[in-house]
């Protein structure tokens, strides 16, 4: 092919190039949803088979790389890392979003829940979501300093208003407790105590086939598993980082370390 100057391109046929920036797809069979976003072409990108295997623009130059901040192309497949072009669902008041950081201060009294014990439904949680296919794993660190009851933060997955699961840390009873909360019509609670430290902890969250895995770090390194549950399968989800404090406003949270790719499908005791 012949040498491109800067930006992205756009897939324009099967065989093609395709190298897409920030909120695209890469490939067309990867989990993420292909946007048309530009028009210019990269230098060191041709046709064939892709260098992550699953796309179809070959890289035979890592170089052209640089200047596409959200995508690296890892043996695993095509890795969205960068927190452009998510879309919210109840925006707060304030925040910033940067391609390696979105930071949150939230509104008053938010909160995501459904009828179980207290009988009210309440749907207005700051939730940035990206939208992906089934069979995903989505990785994020939060740090936040948890203070008032029911101060949550963490990530969440969302078919809408009634199928969805919020997982993170949520100050209760004095400590800032694991928490993970399955909604489907009705939300359940599940808590337990966090060991590690709880003003900066990572999550991973993996979908495929209507199972969900639910996975905790203290460091990004070993992932001991939080739940395993049956969830809803569909053919698109939205997933992304979550938080909210019922009781009051200013909880300010500080989301890093983004990442969202095909399912990892590692043995359930596999901890890596």
């Amino acid at each position: 092919m012949p040498g491109w100057s800067r930006d992205v391109l756009v897939l324009l046929r099967p065989g093609s190039l395709s190298l897409m920036r920030k909120s695209g797809y890469c490939g067309e069979t990867g989990p993420l949803k292909r946007q048309v976003l530009v028009k210019e072409r990269v230098s060191g990108v041709e046709s064939g088979s892709g260098a992550c295997g699953r796309c179809p623009g070959q890289i035979t130059n890592l170089d052209a790389l640089q200047g596409f901040p959200g995508y690296e192309h890892y043996a695993r497949g095509c890795v969205l890392t960068s927190f452009q072009q998510g879309q919210w669902v109840n925006e707060p008041a304030v925040s910033s979003i940067s391609d390696d950081t979105l930071s949150v201060t939230t509104d008053v009294r938010t909160d995501f829940w459904r009828e179980t014990h207290y009988g009210f439904i309440h749907d207005s949680g700051h939730f940035y979501g990206f939208e992906t296919d089934d069979g995903f794993t989505a990785q994020v660190r939060v740090r936040a300093q948890f203070e008032q009851l029911y101060d949550q933060a963490g990530i969440m997955v969302r078919l809408d208003e009634r199928q969805w699961l919020k997982a993170g840390l949520e100050y209760s009873d004095g400590h800032a407790m694991l928490s993970s909360v399955l909604t489907d019509g009705r939300s359940d609670w599940a808590t337990g105590l966090y060991t590690g430290d709880p003003t900066d902890f990572w999550l991973r969250l993996s979908v495929a086939n209507g199972v969900l895995r639910l996975q905790v770090s203290t460091d990004g390194a070993e992932w001991p598993l939080v739940r395993l549950c049956p969830f809803p399968a569909a053919d698109s989800y939205l997933v992304g980082p979550m938080c909210c404090t019922p009781e009051r406003s200013g909880l300010q949270v500080t989301f890093s370390d983004w990442s969202l790719t095909q399912h990892l499908d590692k043995d359930l005791h596999d901890l890596t």
